[in-house]
């Protein structure tokens, strides 16, 4: 009980140290793993080595998708494609349900694409319906944040689900996993964004540090946005930037699928090559280069990326110092606890819940409570009345509710999206791991109804 009450600890330094004592995020995050490195007794010489590794790690998988993204943001925002995207999504979707528009969105996106990557990818859509349809860029961020993270943790072929569904022998039915993963994540996708209506209409200069884009600092209307850019962009010069490389990662996920569907020759390895998110990434910000118009364009992208890159720096040490302060307390004795402790309640569908919701609220990391756990209770399953094959597939759902509670300071994706949306410490935690924890708590629930049903 006690590794518990360290984490707690900690988790309340990081919200009293970035609120109260107004300490930079990337500050707080970095003291919180060395006192946890401390607090659970890890040799000296390990924490501060740790902690680098983890910092190291993290900005290894997403920091260059991070500046890549948003290179792409700022030339979108700086073209006009942004509104254009914003006008033909509206004319698509219509304007009564902005945050259901999002999360739908993002529940698409991120079955083939890592949460934290289709959020920044996205993230100036999302800035850009915020000013078109005058709501709360905080509902919209935390609309499409739940959007991505349901089909994140439920969804193969996402890395985690497909892992844990390997794990417990599903390799041969991984559709049978995929389609319910699909009903699973759509409930709590839209768990979500019920949640997110609740900050539509609240006014975010309480809420945010600042304005997320020029789109949502101008006092101006939308109208009056678009007579500044003059000729906006058509909508495929605007969505190509964004859903290339999404098309691009999707094909690159199907090539790499264990079934080899498209085969093993070099059409295969191109797409696996452009899937990869650097890639399409690359291939995004190539798209992107023809929005920009006017005179001296090598110099106009010059100073694009030259501001891309200045945006992307707080980010990349916020998510990087998350990284850390996650890898310090995966190498403590406390995801050990969890899982040993939680694992010994012997209460069915319910038992891999707990141990991923432990693991994934201890370390941060979705992908490692759902390999993680489902590693554990693989031979746990025959004990559990849960080896036969809706059993098994039952058990990777309710992996992966567990997978999604919650997400806070130690995850990199919570500080994507607090960074990102430019909100307060202190607003993400009531906004979006407040959403979490009720997708989570969600998504168990429909699995324990489904499994009523289905075995």
């Amino acid at each position: 009980m006690g590794l518990v009450l360290i984490l707690l600890a900690l988790v309340a330094f990081i919200v009293l140290a970035t609120t109260w004592l107004k300490l930079h995020p990337f500050l707080a995050l970095l003291l919180a793993a060395i006192l946890a490195g401390f607090a659970y007794l890890m040799p000296s010489g390990e924490i501060v080595k740790t902690a680098a590794t983890g910092f190291g790690a993290i900005l290894g998988y997403i920091g260059i998708v991070i500046v890549l993204g948003t290179i792409i943001g700022v030339i979108l925002e700086r073209s006009g494609a942004a509104i254009t995207m914003a006008e033909t999504v509206i004319r698509l979707l219509g304007e009564r349900f902005p945050t259901l528009t999002l999360s739908i969105i993002g529940y698409l996106v991120s079955i083939p694409v890592f949460c934290d990557s289709g959020y920044v990818i996205l993230n100036s859509l999302k800035n850009a319906l915020a000013a078109r349809m005058r709501v709360s860029v905080v509902a919209m961020s935390v609309a499409l944040a739940t959007g991505l993270y349901a089909t994140h943790t439920f969804v193969p072929p996402t890395p985690g689900p497909i892992a844990a569904a390997g794990n417990l022998g599903l390799e041969a039915s991984l559709g049978l996993v995929i389609a319910v993963g699909l009903g699973v994540a759509l409930v709590t996708a839209l768990a979500g964004m019920l949640w997110a209506n609740h900050y539509l209409h609240k006014d975010d200069r309480q809420l945010l540090e600042e304005a997320p884009s020029e789109l949502l600092a101008a006092e101006v209307s939308f109208d009056q946005l678009k007579q500044r850019y003059g000729r906006l962009p058509s909508a495929w010069q605007a969505f190509a930037p964004i859903f290339v490389p999404i098309g691009l990662i999707c094909l690159g996920s199907i090539a790499a699928f264990p079934t080899r569907p498209l085969g093993e020759g070099a059409l295969a390895a191109l797409l696996a090559f452009l899937g990869q998110p650097i890639v399409a990434l690359l291939v995004g910000l190539a798209l992107a280069m023809t929005l920009i118009a006017g005179a001296d364009k090598r110099q106009q992208f010059h100073d694009h990326v030259a501001d891309g890159i200045k945006a992307a720096a707080p980010i990349l040490l916020i998510t990087g110092a998350g990284g850390a302060f996650g890898a310090v307390l995966k190498a403590t004795p406390l995801t050990d606890y969890l899982g040993q402790s939680l694992s010994a309640l012997g209460i069915g569908l319910f038992m891999p819940f707990l141990v991923s919701a432990g693991l994934k609220t201890a370390q941060g990391s979705s992908t490692v409570a759902l390999v993680t756990t489902s590693a554990m209770v693989a031979p746990l399953l025959p004990s559990l009345g849960l080896d036969s094959e809706m059993g098994r597939v039952l058990t990777v759902m309710a992996i992966g509710a567990g997978a999604m509670t919650v997400s806070h300071a130690n995850d990199s994706f919570f500080w994507v999206v607090t960074q990102f949306s430019r909100m307060k410490v202190a607003t993400a935690y009531r906004a979006q791991t407040l959403a979490t924890l009720i997708q989570g708590l969600t998504g168990m629930a429909t699995v324990w109804l489904l499994s009523l049903i289905l075995l």
